[in-house]
């Protein structure tokens, strides 16, 4: 069964001669009836972008000259509160500590973790208010460039199998799993997954995607720590982490949703074909990837179950926006919901995540976007609803994913091996 090892790909990859596709390359040979063989293909890029809840970043943040106090007991970056420690760093001016993507603002209900990591990543000045242990407040500025450590880790990352959402109650529900209260009953869904593409969906039993594994995560090249918290066989995810002075700010940021603020991450992993066994898994496509319709009032409820070719297959990635059709409404409805903040008086198509919300929202058809509609049976019965919301960002993906490529066939990026 061997083809090669990890060490001959990473020869072929210094020597400029590594024979690269991303997932979904492989995905459209496989449609077309052109099946790749193991020996032909030496690498295979995969990638997902969507809310990472589980993302926390380890800063080491300077606060003012040494000796003005002695030890933190609060801090807050741009209103995001953040917890001091573990060390104490008596009398040095700076603070350890740890913030989490899903915080919130104490002054802007909007504003949280998320946007914080991209502000900060982008090079933009950051807001410092420090409570010290003797109760004294110091108010100070800084950026990623003065920060000493600026280390991300994900606790749960790239998620093989994720649900949909629907509504099926005649009351609004608030939840992290829609940009909105979501009304019902059975009004439309929240999606969430890059089907094909998706890291753990190329390797479902983590052979190559493992602890050990480089990845990029958000651009940065980082590592996976292990499996995520509540990973399992059946439903597996990654614990990783990486240095954020080098992510690129497309990359991450924040989502607001109908319970507050929360944090999307972009991830891309490299499967090396060392096998055929291996490479077939990569095979995998959209409508052979089965994605549950849950309950978004319990969660664990499955109402029924459709699959990922009915979500991206016939889908736009991006809205286009009409200003002819823009009335300049005095409260617009556009401006509130957009999770990203990407539009104000114009569409910003970088900071868009393709989400829908903003064509499913303006009640002037300012914008067009075919966010896709799902068909599943619930008690024997076909319904047929339109994605209203996606947590995840199709785009974002294919585009760390075809990074990814361009690494590995510069030589940029060498894989480690993490197999038993």
């Amino acid at each position: 069964m061997r083809i090669r090892s990890i060490e001959e790909i990473n020869q072929k990859i210094k020597n400029g001669d590594a024979t690269v596709l991303t997932a979904e390359e492989v995905s459209i040979l496989v449609h077309e009836g052109n099946t790749p063989k193991a020996e032909d293909v030496d690498v295979v890029t995969t990638g997902t972008c969507g809310i990472m809840s589980g993302t926390a970043a380890i800063l080491h943040v300077p606060v003012s000259d040494p000796g003005a106090f002695k030890k933190a007991k609060k801090i807050i970056l741009n209103g995001v509160p953040g917890s001091p420690g573990p060390c104490p760093n008596e009398w040095l001016g700076s603070v350890d500590m740890i913030i989490y993507g899903t915080a919130h603002s104490i002054y802007d209900h909007s504003y949280g973790g998320g946007f914080l990591f991209k502000d900060l990543v982008s090079g933009k000045e950051i807001e410092v208010e420090m409570e010290s242990t003797d109760g004294e407040i110091i108010k100070s500025k800084t950026n990623i460039d003065e920060i000493g450590t600026a280390q991300m880790i994900g606790t749960r990352m790239a998620f093989k199998n994720y649900n949909s959402f629907t509504n099926p109650s005649k009351e609004l529900v608030s939840s992290i799993f829609h940009a909105i209260d979501m009304d019902g009953p059975f009004k439309g869904l929240s999606v969430s997954g890059c089907g094909q593409i998706n890291p753990l969906q190329n390797d479902p039993l983590m052979k190559t995607i493992c602890s050990g594994a480089k990845v990029l995560l958000n651009g940065s090249e980082g590592i996976v720590i292990g499996r995520g918290t509540r990973s399992s066989d059946e439903k597996p995810n990654l614990m990783i982490t990486a240095d954020m002075t080098q992510m690129d700010p497309h990359y991450l940021g924040g989502f607001k949703t109908g319970a507050g603020p929360e944090v999307f991450d972009s991830v891309a992993a490299a499967v090396p074909i060392l096998n055929e066994n291996i490479l077939k898994q990569t095979f995998i496509q959209n409508k052979n990837i089965e994605l549950p319709v849950a309950d978004i009032r319990g969660r664990h409820k499955i109402l029924g179950f459709t699959d990922y070719g009915q979500v991206w297959e016939v889908s736009d990635e991006r809205p286009v926006y009409h200003p002819e059709n823009c009335l300049k409404c005095e409260k617009c409805i556009v401006r509130e919901r957009c999770p990203t903040g990407a539009y104000t008086d114009t569409l910003n198509t970088r900071r868009c995540f393709g989400c829908g919300m903003c064509a499913y929202s303006c009640p002037n058809n300012a914008f067009t976007m075919n966010s896709g509609t799902i068909n599943f049976m619930i008690d024997h019965k076909s319904v047929s609803m339109p994605i209203i919301c996606r947590q995840s960002d199709i785009k974002r993906a294919r585009e760390l994913s075809a990074d990814l490529k361009k690494k590995i066939e510069n030589g940029k990026f060498i894989l480690n091996s993490c197999l038993d």
